[in-house]
């Protein structure tokens, strides 16, 4: 087996949050996460809002610098000192196509500047060569170079955006929900294109959804997330197929099934209770103050990422 493209060890980012007029208090969006993702595979990123999904694809390309842990590419480390040599080859999706691109730079121009942040051409006649067959490959016309961001519809903003990120050549990208903010027929087509890119150039993703119809086709592997941990993490048919921990099984059993009667005989389970607050996390497992199996054991420690077999982790006492 190859070695890790990424891999992301013990990652922590803390937010500081004032509570009155001179405390602070530690937000923890992503509290020690490990994960690994190999050359030209997909890795599934989901859970509910506010999880800490985002972060951990924004930490691991150091957006965020994070607060602690370490993340590795190609078996390097990325600190500051090689910042800049590492974003050449892992790149970032964004989310929302409307607000992820400059409103006064061409589409051209946009495309244009990983080439010229890395000087990754010679001459301009180059560039603009470049930055034609990158149009060309996400579905972009010639004629659209010259035009802003705004006289676009949200597929082709997020065209732009994945072209750009192809700009730099990289081996990885953070597919920060990249299809959530688009219609339905485009997500599909979005979807596909990933694929075929993936297909042809070997890039390896992370790609952060809530949607698990959506993550479920498109991954090789799915990690499960739950108040800033990883809770489950495994192939994506066996998390589909045979989910272990509690949380996913919930999640699972909300996916809408188009065939009515498989429908109707499927029992959905509902969660009890609120998500607790990044700010008052819950002793123990923070999964247990909405869980039917807890225990006191739940309440007293945090359970680890345990295989349970065929690479299936999973981070619970009971299940």
């Amino acid at each position: 087996m190859s070695a890790p493209l990424v891999e992301v060890r013990n990652l922590k980012q803390y937010f500081p949050v004032k509570t009155g007029f001179f405390g602070t208090k530690p937000l923890k969006a992503v509290d020690d996460v490990s994960f690994y993702v190999n050359p030209g595979e997909t890795l599934g990123l989901v859970g509910e809002s506010g999880c800490g999904k985002t972060t951990v694809g924004r930490s691991l390309i150091h957006l965020y610098t994070p607060t602690s842990g370490e993340v590795y590419f190609n078996g390097e480390r990325v600190e500051k000192g090689n910042i800049k040599q590492m974003r050449r080859r892992m790149q970032m999706v964004f989310q929302d196509p409307y607000s992820s691109l400059d409103p006064r730079m061409t589409v051209e121009d946009i495309i244009g500047e990983p080439l010229d942040v890395h000087g990754l051409y010679k001459t301009k006649a180059e560039r603009r060569e470049r930055i034609l067959s990158l149009m060309e490959t996400v579905g972009l016309n010639a004629e659209h170079a010259r035009r802003y961001a705004h006289e676009f519809s949200g597929g082709q903003r997020q065209r732009i955006g994945i072209a750009r990120a192809l700009a730099a050549e990289p081996q990885f990208i953070v597919c920060d929900e990249p299809v959530s903010a688009l219609d339905v027929s485009i997500q599909a087509q979005v979807i596909n294109m990933f694929e075929e890119l993936q297909d042809k150039l070997g890039v390896a993703y992370l790609f952060i959804a809530h949607d698990l119809l959506v993550v479920h086709h498109i991954s090789d592997r799915i990690a499960v997330m739950y108040l800033g941990k990883i809770v489950e993490i495994a192939d994506a048919d066996d998390v589909n197929n045979n989910p272990m921990h509690p949380y996913t099984i919930s999640l699972l059993s909300a996916v809408p099934i188009p065939d009515p009667d498989i429908a109707r005989s499927r029992k959905r389970i509902l969660l009890e209770g609120d998500v607790p607050s990044p700010l008052n996390m819950p002793s123990g497992c923070a999964f247990r103050t909405r869980c039917r199996y807890a225990t006191e054991q739940c309440a007293q420690s945090c359970p680890s990422l345990t295989d349970r077999g065929n690479g299936h982790m999973v981070a619970c006492f009971n299940r």
